[in-house]
């Protein structure tokens, strides 16, 4: 599926906009979702999967 980036930065606009306004609605969640399904469609996606992957073993780390 091809998307080009302004819709992207387009749906994590419409995202930022709703956690900044008021709390996540369930309409709210479904445009969160279009916006993830979206992004791991990009250039970027491997990027985000490997900083995900770095948080994980990094809290994963953690001794208390």
């Amino acid at each position: 599926m091809i998307l080009s980036i302004s819709g992207v930065v387009l749906l994590g606009v419409v995202v930022f906009l709703f956690f900044r306004k008021d709390g996540l609605k369930p309409s709210h969640g479904l445009v969160c979702a279009l916006f993830g399904f979206y992004l791991s469609s990009t250039a970027v996606a491997p990027s985000i999967r490997a900083g995900g992957a770095s948080l994980a073993s990094l809290l994963g780390g953690i001794r208390f």
